[in-house]
Protein backbone atom coordinates (compact mmCIF):
# COMPACT_ATOMS: atom_id res chain seq x y z
CA UNK A 1 0.00 0.00 0.00
CA UNK A 2 1.08 3.59 -0.69
CA UNK A 3 1.35 6.19 1.22
CA UNK A 4 -0.58 9.41 0.11
CA UNK A 5 1.61 12.47 -1.39
CA UNK A 6 -0.86 15.07 -0.52
CA UNK A 7 -0.44 14.84 3.17
CA UNK A 8 2.97 15.24 3.13
CA UNK A 9 2.30 18.15 0.73
CA UNK A 10 -0.50 19.84 3.16
CA UNK A 11 2.00 18.93 5.86
CA UNK A 12 5.22 20.84 4.34
CA UNK A 13 2.84 23.65 3.92
CA UNK A 14 1.59 23.76 7.69
CA UNK A 15 4.94 23.89 8.75
CA UNK A 16 5.76 26.31 6.84
CA UNK A 17 2.22 28.44 7.95
CA UNK A 18 2.63 27.61 11.37
CA UNK A 19 6.60 28.85 11.38
CA UNK A 20 5.69 32.27 10.13
CA UNK A 21 2.60 32.34 12.11
CA UNK A 22 4.53 31.85 15.62
CA UNK A 23 7.10 34.06 14.62
CA UNK A 24 4.99 36.80 13.16
CA UNK A 25 5.83 40.01 12.83
CA UNK A 26 9.96 38.73 11.82
CA UNK A 27 11.01 42.12 13.13
CA UNK A 28 13.26 43.48 15.90
CA UNK A 29 15.25 40.49 16.18
CA UNK A 30 17.34 39.96 18.94
CA UNK A 31 19.67 38.43 21.48
CA UNK A 32 17.76 36.91 24.18
CA UNK A 33 20.85 37.28 26.69
CA UNK A 34 21.44 33.72 27.53
CA UNK A 35 19.98 30.30 26.15
CA UNK A 36 16.90 30.51 23.94
CA UNK A 37 15.67 27.14 25.81
CA UNK A 38 15.63 29.28 28.86
CA UNK A 39 11.93 29.36 28.98
CA UNK A 40 11.52 25.39 29.57
CA UNK A 41 12.55 25.79 33.42
CA UNK A 42 10.74 29.24 33.53
CA UNK A 43 7.60 28.49 36.15
CA UNK A 44 4.32 28.51 34.69
CA UNK A 45 2.98 31.89 32.98
CA UNK A 46 1.24 33.69 35.91
CA UNK A 47 -2.03 34.64 33.68
CA UNK A 48 -3.43 31.34 31.51
CA UNK A 49 -6.56 31.92 29.55
CA UNK A 50 -8.36 28.96 28.23
CA UNK A 51 -8.46 30.63 25.02
CA UNK A 52 -4.36 30.37 24.98
CA UNK A 53 -4.47 26.80 25.80
CA UNK A 54 -7.39 25.68 23.39
CA UNK A 55 -5.67 27.67 20.66
CA UNK A 56 -2.37 25.99 21.02
CA UNK A 57 -3.89 22.74 21.14
CA UNK A 58 -5.79 23.33 18.24
CA UNK A 59 -3.13 24.90 16.24
CA UNK A 60 -1.02 21.33 16.58
CA UNK A 61 -3.83 19.16 16.55
CA UNK A 62 -4.19 19.42 12.66
CA UNK A 63 0.03 19.01 12.48
CA UNK A 64 -0.14 15.90 14.06
CA UNK A 65 -2.85 14.41 12.06
CA UNK A 66 -0.88 15.57 8.62
CA UNK A 67 2.44 13.54 10.03
CA UNK A 68 0.52 10.92 11.29
CA UNK A 69 -0.92 10.48 7.62
CA UNK A 70 2.89 11.36 5.93
CA UNK A 71 4.09 8.23 7.53
CA UNK A 72 0.93 6.10 6.95
CA UNK A 73 1.58 3.16 6.08
CA UNK A 74 5.34 2.98 7.18
CA UNK A 75 4.15 3.44 10.40
CA UNK A 76 0.66 2.76 11.80
CA UNK A 77 -1.27 2.43 15.66
CA UNK A 78 0.45 3.58 18.09
CA UNK A 79 4.30 4.06 16.51
CA UNK A 80 2.22 6.69 14.29
CA UNK A 81 0.62 8.54 17.62
CA UNK A 82 3.78 9.02 18.45
CA UNK A 83 5.82 9.78 15.86
CA UNK A 84 3.48 12.75 15.47
CA UNK A 85 3.82 13.79 18.98
CA UNK A 86 7.61 13.62 19.23
CA UNK A 87 7.63 15.71 15.86
CA UNK A 88 5.12 18.28 16.94
CA UNK A 89 7.09 18.79 20.27
CA UNK A 90 10.12 19.56 18.39
CA UNK A 91 8.88 21.89 15.79
CA UNK A 92 6.93 23.63 19.08
CA UNK A 93 10.30 23.55 20.65
CA UNK A 94 11.90 24.84 17.58
CA UNK A 95 9.65 27.88 16.76
CA UNK A 96 9.72 28.86 20.97
CA UNK A 97 13.07 29.50 20.99
CA UNK A 98 12.58 31.27 18.13
CA UNK A 99 10.39 33.63 19.62
CA UNK A 100 12.91 34.24 22.10
CA UNK A 101 15.03 36.33 19.66
CA UNK A 102 11.94 38.67 19.10
CA UNK A 103 10.75 41.10 21.69
CA UNK A 104 6.60 41.15 20.80
CA UNK A 105 6.76 37.29 21.07
CA UNK A 106 6.82 35.45 24.57
CA UNK A 107 8.14 31.53 24.76
CA UNK A 108 6.43 29.97 26.62
CA UNK A 109 6.59 26.16 28.92
CA UNK A 110 2.89 26.11 28.13
CA UNK A 111 2.68 26.58 24.87
CA UNK A 112 5.30 23.58 23.93
CA UNK A 113 2.89 21.11 26.28
CA UNK A 114 -0.33 22.22 24.68
CA UNK A 115 1.03 22.00 21.24
CA UNK A 116 2.53 18.57 21.77
CA UNK A 117 -0.95 17.28 23.60
CA UNK A 118 -2.93 18.55 20.30
CA UNK A 119 0.01 17.08 17.90
CA UNK A 120 -0.30 13.75 20.01
CA UNK A 121 -4.48 14.35 19.90
CA UNK A 122 -4.13 15.06 15.87
CA UNK A 123 -1.65 11.88 15.48
CA UNK A 124 -4.21 9.58 17.19
CA UNK A 125 -7.40 10.64 15.63
CA UNK A 126 -5.84 10.19 11.63
CA UNK A 127 -5.21 6.57 13.30
CA UNK A 128 -8.64 6.30 13.53
CA UNK A 129 -9.30 7.90 10.17
CA UNK A 130 -6.44 6.36 8.30
CA UNK A 131 -8.78 3.40 6.65
CA UNK A 132 -11.11 6.11 5.98
CA UNK A 133 -9.09 8.67 4.55
CA UNK A 134 -6.56 6.50 2.94
CA UNK A 135 -7.47 3.08 2.29
CA UNK A 136 -10.34 2.27 0.67
CA UNK A 137 -12.73 4.96 2.34
CA UNK A 138 -14.78 7.64 0.41
CA UNK A 139 -12.43 10.39 0.71
CA UNK A 140 -9.35 8.18 -1.31
CA UNK A 141 -12.38 7.30 -3.52
CA UNK A 142 -13.11 10.58 -4.27
CA UNK A 143 -9.79 11.62 -5.02
CA UNK A 144 -9.01 8.57 -7.51
CA UNK A 145 -12.53 9.22 -9.12
CA UNK A 146 -12.63 13.06 -9.05
CA UNK A 147 -9.66 14.50 -9.75
CA UNK A 148 -6.51 13.63 -11.56
CA UNK A 149 -3.53 11.66 -10.14
CA UNK A 150 -0.50 12.60 -9.58
CA UNK A 151 2.39 15.04 -7.53
CA UNK A 152 1.54 17.97 -9.81
CA UNK A 153 -2.39 17.91 -9.20
CA UNK A 154 -1.96 17.06 -5.94
CA UNK A 155 0.06 20.90 -5.41
CA UNK A 156 -2.81 21.85 -7.26
CA UNK A 157 -5.18 20.77 -4.60
CA UNK A 158 -3.48 22.46 -2.08
CA UNK A 159 -3.28 25.52 -3.77
CA UNK A 160 -7.51 25.10 -3.41
CA UNK A 161 -7.14 24.34 0.02
CA UNK A 162 -5.14 27.43 0.21
CA UNK A 163 -7.87 29.71 -1.25
CA UNK A 164 -10.21 28.43 1.06
CA UNK A 165 -7.92 29.36 3.80
CA UNK A 166 -7.37 32.49 3.07
CA UNK A 167 -11.23 33.33 3.31
CA UNK A 168 -10.69 33.31 6.73
CA UNK A 169 -8.93 37.07 6.81
CA UNK A 170 -12.67 39.34 7.13
CA UNK A 171 -10.08 42.43 5.69
CA UNK A 172 -10.64 41.02 2.52
CA UNK A 173 -13.11 41.59 -0.54
CA UNK A 174 -15.13 38.88 -1.15
CA UNK A 175 -12.67 35.67 -3.18
CA UNK A 176 -9.87 39.20 -3.25
CA UNK A 177 -6.74 38.35 -2.96
CA UNK A 178 -3.24 39.49 -3.83
CA UNK A 179 -3.18 43.16 -2.00
CA UNK A 180 0.20 43.64 -1.83
CA UNK A 181 -0.22 47.44 -0.53
CA UNK A 182 -0.16 46.23 3.67
CA UNK A 183 3.25 44.75 2.42
CA UNK A 184 4.57 47.02 0.53
CA UNK A 185 3.46 50.14 2.65
CA UNK A 186 1.45 51.68 0.07
CA UNK A 187 -1.55 53.88 1.11
CA UNK A 188 -4.96 52.56 0.62
CA UNK A 189 -6.98 54.41 -2.10
CA UNK A 190 -9.39 57.49 -1.08
CA UNK A 191 -12.66 56.80 -0.72
CA UNK A 192 -14.85 56.86 -2.96
CA UNK A 193 -18.74 56.51 -3.69
CA UNK A 194 -20.22 52.83 -2.73
CA UNK A 195 -21.24 52.61 -5.99
CA UNK A 196 -18.19 52.30 -7.85
CA UNK A 197 -16.91 49.86 -4.76
CA UNK A 198 -19.98 47.87 -5.58
CA UNK A 199 -19.15 47.21 -9.25
CA UNK A 200 -15.26 46.91 -8.02
CA UNK A 201 -16.18 44.43 -5.40
CA UNK A 202 -18.63 42.37 -8.17
CA UNK A 203 -16.03 42.47 -10.93
CA UNK A 204 -13.57 40.85 -8.11
CA UNK A 205 -15.63 38.42 -6.57
CA UNK A 206 -16.64 37.22 -10.02
CA UNK A 207 -13.13 37.09 -11.77
CA UNK A 208 -11.60 35.32 -8.95
CA UNK A 209 -14.60 32.70 -8.72
CA UNK A 210 -14.60 31.90 -12.43
CA UNK A 211 -10.62 31.48 -12.04
CA UNK A 212 -10.89 29.49 -8.84
CA UNK A 213 -13.46 27.16 -10.69
CA UNK A 214 -11.52 26.74 -14.00
CA UNK A 215 -8.36 26.05 -12.06
CA UNK A 216 -10.72 23.33 -10.18
CA UNK A 217 -11.92 22.31 -13.47
CA UNK A 218 -8.03 21.44 -14.64
CA UNK A 219 -7.83 19.25 -12.24
CA UNK A 220 -10.68 17.07 -12.84
CA UNK A 221 -10.89 13.83 -14.40
CA UNK A 222 -12.77 13.73 -17.87
CA UNK A 223 -16.13 12.87 -17.20
CA UNK A 224 -16.45 14.07 -13.20
CA UNK A 225 -19.10 16.00 -12.85
CA UNK A 226 -17.32 19.84 -12.67
CA UNK A 227 -20.40 21.74 -12.61
CA UNK A 228 -20.85 20.15 -8.84
CA UNK A 229 -17.48 20.17 -7.96
CA UNK A 230 -17.10 24.17 -8.36
CA UNK A 231 -20.51 24.41 -6.62
CA UNK A 232 -19.06 22.61 -3.76
CA UNK A 233 -16.09 24.68 -3.27
CA UNK A 234 -17.79 28.13 -3.66
CA UNK A 235 -20.33 26.73 -1.34
CA UNK A 236 -17.10 25.88 1.38
CA UNK A 237 -15.50 29.29 0.67
CA UNK A 238 -18.71 30.96 2.05
CA UNK A 239 -19.39 28.57 5.02
CA UNK A 240 -15.70 29.90 5.86
CA UNK A 241 -16.36 33.43 5.18
CA UNK A 242 -19.00 32.81 7.48
CA UNK A 243 -17.19 31.02 9.76
CA UNK A 244 -14.86 33.82 10.07
CA UNK A 245 -16.80 36.42 10.66
CA UNK A 246 -18.75 34.22 13.34
CA UNK A 247 -15.18 33.82 15.10
CA UNK A 248 -13.55 37.02 14.77
CA UNK A 249 -16.39 39.76 15.01
CA UNK A 250 -19.75 39.78 16.59
CA UNK A 251 -22.37 37.79 16.25
CA UNK A 252 -24.58 40.57 14.38
CA UNK A 253 -21.80 40.68 11.73
CA UNK A 254 -21.39 37.34 10.60
CA UNK A 255 -23.10 38.36 6.93
CA UNK A 256 -21.63 41.70 6.67
CA UNK A 257 -20.04 39.83 3.60
CA UNK A 258 -22.46 39.76 2.05
CA UNK A 259 -22.66 43.72 0.35
CA UNK A 260 -24.52 44.23 -2.66
CA UNK A 261 -21.38 43.99 -4.78
CA UNK A 262 -20.54 40.76 -3.51
CA UNK A 263 -23.90 39.40 -4.32
CA UNK A 264 -23.80 40.71 -7.72
CA UNK A 265 -20.08 39.25 -8.09
CA UNK A 266 -21.28 35.77 -6.96
CA UNK A 267 -24.30 35.64 -9.20
CA UNK A 268 -22.56 36.77 -12.24
CA UNK A 269 -19.20 34.71 -11.43
CA UNK A 270 -21.25 31.27 -11.23
CA UNK A 271 -23.04 31.81 -14.36
CA UNK A 272 -19.57 32.38 -16.17
CA UNK A 273 -18.26 29.49 -14.27
CA UNK A 274 -20.44 27.35 -15.61
CA UNK A 275 -20.26 28.24 -18.97
CA UNK A 276 -16.18 28.79 -19.15
CA UNK A 277 -16.15 25.04 -17.67
CA UNK A 278 -16.81 24.39 -21.61
CA UNK A 279 -13.90 25.69 -23.38
CA UNK A 280 -11.05 23.68 -24.37
CA UNK A 281 -8.59 22.99 -22.00
CA UNK A 282 -6.00 25.37 -23.21
CA UNK A 283 -8.55 28.16 -23.37
CA UNK A 284 -9.77 27.98 -19.63
CA UNK A 285 -6.27 27.72 -18.45
CA UNK A 286 -5.53 31.38 -20.54
CA UNK A 287 -9.16 32.43 -19.26
CA UNK A 288 -8.24 31.66 -15.54
CA UNK A 289 -4.79 33.41 -15.34
CA UNK A 290 -6.04 36.46 -17.78
CA UNK A 291 -8.90 37.06 -14.85
CA UNK A 292 -6.47 36.21 -12.01
CA UNK A 293 -3.75 38.47 -12.93
CA UNK A 294 -7.22 41.02 -13.37
CA UNK A 295 -8.57 40.69 -9.97
CA UNK A 296 -5.39 40.97 -8.49
CA UNK A 297 -4.47 44.46 -9.94
CA UNK A 298 -8.25 45.83 -9.30
CA UNK A 299 -8.32 44.64 -5.23
CA UNK A 300 -4.93 46.93 -5.34
CA UNK A 301 -6.46 49.49 -6.99
CA UNK A 302 -9.87 49.35 -5.04
CA UNK A 303 -10.67 52.37 -2.27
CA UNK A 304 -11.95 51.95 0.56
CA UNK A 305 -14.78 49.50 1.59
CA UNK A 306 -17.47 51.60 2.70
CA UNK A 307 -19.89 48.10 3.76
CA UNK A 308 -16.76 46.46 5.95
CA UNK A 309 -15.28 49.83 6.98
CA UNK A 310 -17.43 50.30 10.21
CA UNK A 311 -17.79 46.40 11.24
CA UNK A 312 -14.04 46.25 10.89
CA UNK A 313 -13.00 49.78 12.52
CA UNK A 314 -14.68 48.04 15.86
CA UNK A 315 -12.50 44.59 14.98
CA UNK A 316 -10.48 44.01 18.00
CA UNK A 317 -7.88 41.76 16.50
CA UNK A 318 -6.24 40.86 20.05
CA UNK A 319 -5.37 37.10 20.19
CA UNK A 320 -6.03 36.63 16.30
CA UNK A 321 -3.34 38.80 15.12
CA UNK A 322 -0.59 36.79 13.94
CA UNK A 323 -3.21 34.69 12.70
CA UNK A 324 -4.87 37.19 10.83
CA UNK A 325 -1.21 38.25 9.54
CA UNK A 326 -0.96 34.60 8.16
CA UNK A 327 -3.89 34.78 6.31
CA UNK A 328 -2.68 38.18 4.85
CA UNK A 329 0.63 36.69 3.73
CA UNK A 330 -1.33 33.83 2.00
CA UNK A 331 -3.58 36.00 0.49
CA UNK A 332 -1.49 38.28 -0.82
CA UNK A 333 1.11 35.42 -2.18
CA UNK A 334 -1.80 33.05 -3.27
CA UNK A 335 -2.91 34.43 -6.91
CA UNK A 336 1.00 34.98 -7.90
CA UNK A 337 1.55 30.94 -6.92
CA UNK A 338 -1.37 30.20 -8.71
CA UNK A 339 -0.71 32.06 -12.01
CA UNK A 340 2.73 29.87 -11.81
CA UNK A 341 0.81 26.94 -11.49
CA UNK A 342 -1.93 27.62 -14.78
CA UNK A 343 1.36 28.65 -16.65
CA UNK A 344 2.91 25.01 -16.22
CA UNK A 345 -0.13 23.27 -16.62
CA UNK A 346 -0.24 24.98 -19.82
CA UNK A 347 3.01 24.35 -20.70
CA UNK A 348 2.36 20.51 -19.87
CA UNK A 349 -0.94 20.85 -22.11
CA UNK A 350 1.63 22.28 -24.77
CA UNK A 351 3.96 19.57 -24.66
CA UNK A 352 2.15 16.88 -24.51
CA UNK A 353 1.96 14.41 -27.62
CA UNK A 354 -1.45 14.74 -29.55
Amino acid sequence: MRGSPLARLFLVVYVLLAAYASLYPLEGWRDPGGSAFAFLAAPWPRYVTAFDVAANFFAYAPFGLLCALAVFPGLRGAGAVVCAGLAGTALSLALEAGQSFLPARIASNLDVLCNAVGAVAGGAAAVRLAPWLLEAGPLKRLRETTFLPGAGNDLGLVLLGLWLFIQLNPATLLFGAGDLRDLLQAPAGPAHAPRLFVSIEATTAAANLVAVSLLAAALAVPGAPVRALIAALVVAALAVKTLAFAILMSAEDVFAWLTPGAVQGLAAGALLAFAAVALPRTARLALAAVLLMSATVLVNLAPANPYLGASLKVWEQGSFLNFNGLTHLVSAAWPFAALGYLIALAARVKSAPS
